[in-house]
């Protein structure tokens, strides 16, 4: 018998309803991508706006950070939670610069020392800093470097040497 034709069943008087019919329909409901895609879409654009909102709500008068690291070579000497730090950051211009191009050729030395030993630290590209401590996390000056430095030591002290030196 071919699946696609009607048999015919049980005849239902006029005006009675089948014993056994068809489900009610149930109220509808949305499906379930739809209620995914806009979870996910309502997501995405929170997400954004909180990626964009420190820079679209920033005060044009406020200078950037990297404005605000090169207004002056950085000093600085404190007992920081019972350790000594000290720091400084001096330009360096390399010998034989002709005076009007030294400002392209300038580099930054940064010399940062706990308790009398040195803290190797590194300049990164967008001016921040790292150290040799903490180097998968960058500050943006050299005294939150070497404070970021005495907490992850804790009551561990540097090495008298760096290993980097010959």
């Amino acid at each position: 018998m071919d699946p696609t034709t009607a048999t015919p069943g049980p005849a239902v008087p006029a005006g009675t309803t089948p014993a056994a019919g068809p489900p009610a329909p149930a109220p509808h409901r949305p499906a379930r991508r739809a209620v995914l895609r806009t979870a996910f879409t309502t997501t995405l654009v929170a997400g954004t706006a909180g990626a964009l909102a420190p820079v679209l709500l920033k005060d044009p008068g406020t200078p950037d950070r990297g404005a605000r690291r090169s207004q002056a070579p950085e000093r600085f000497s404190e007992t920081y939670r019972g350790r000594h730090i000290r720091g400084t950051a001096s330009a360096v211009v390399p010998a034989g610069v002709h005076p009007g191009a030294a400002a392209a050729s300038t580099t930054t030395a940064a010399d940062v020392t706990i308790d009398g030993r040195p803290l190797h630290v590194m300049r990164r590209a967008d001016g921040s800093y790292l150290s040799e401590v903490n180097h998968y996390e960058s500050f943006p000056t050299l005294l939150e470097t070497a404070r970021a430095a005495v907490d992850e030591l804790g009551t561990a002290r540097l090495a008298p040497t760096t290993p980097h030196t010959i």
